[in-house]
């Protein structure tokens, strides 16, 4: 199962959506939700964003991919790391 830190991740996608300067109800918009509440869960690291989803926003947002693998990447690393030393 894919783990990262969802809040680091969330902050990420909320600074990006506003320097594109769309709200969260223009992004619900976009993905075809109803309601900007799931946006909101997301950027607040309540919920985990689908791989698709998170997709579609890097498209929105117009982000370099790579950035947000690399953020995943390293909060996979920080995860393994402390649950790796914690049996020491």
């Amino acid at each position: 199962m894919l783990e990262y830190d969802r809040k680091k991740l969330g902050q990420y996608l909320k600074d990006v959506r506003e320097g594109a300067h769309f709200t969260q109800a223009d992004v619900s918009g976009k993905l075809g939700y109803t309601s900007p509440q799931f946006i909101s869960n997301i950027e607040r690291g309540i919920s985990v964003v689908p791989l698709k989803t998170l997709a579609r926003m890097v498209n929105i947002y117009k982000v370099n991919p790579e950035t947000v693998v690399k953020l995943i990447l390293e909060s996979q690393r920080k995860l393994l790391r402390d649950r790796l030393t914690k049996g020491k």
